[in-house]
């Protein structure tokens, strides 16, 4: 499924700085499955699982910064290398995942 993949680079956002990131416009995607979401998730973040980001890809903002996050940090790398070989230039991975931004005392919404 992934061999389409080129060898990318894959940037590093700590929770606080994709937080920010977000309030200024930047797109903040959950890579979760359902169950893992409406366990909880950051406010104004985007569900579209792993599974489905490929698929779901061209329909994301083409010049947006794009944070990816997940449980804790390695689906999210694996997004944030989907995306950029997918042609997205800006895009991150929340270091510690959605555990790393609830340790940061960030919102959460359910």
């Amino acid at each position: 499924m992934f061999g389409f993949f080129r060898r990318a680079t894959t940037a590093h956002s700590t929770p606080d700085e994709a937080y920010v990131a977000q309030r200024r416009g930047a797109v903040l995607i959950d890579v979760r499955e359902n169950r893992e979401w409406r366990a909880g998730h950051a406010p104004g973040a985007r569900h579209l699982p792993l599974s489905r980001l490929y698929r779901e890809s061209p329909h994301l903002p083409s010049d947006a910064e794009i944070h990816v996050i997940c449980a804790s940090g390695h689906r999210s790398q694996v997004a944030a290398r989907l995306l950029r070989s997918a042609g997205f230039e800006t895009v991150a991975s929340v270091r510690g995942g959605i555990a790393g931004w609830r340790r940061a005392g960030l919102p959460i919404d359910r």
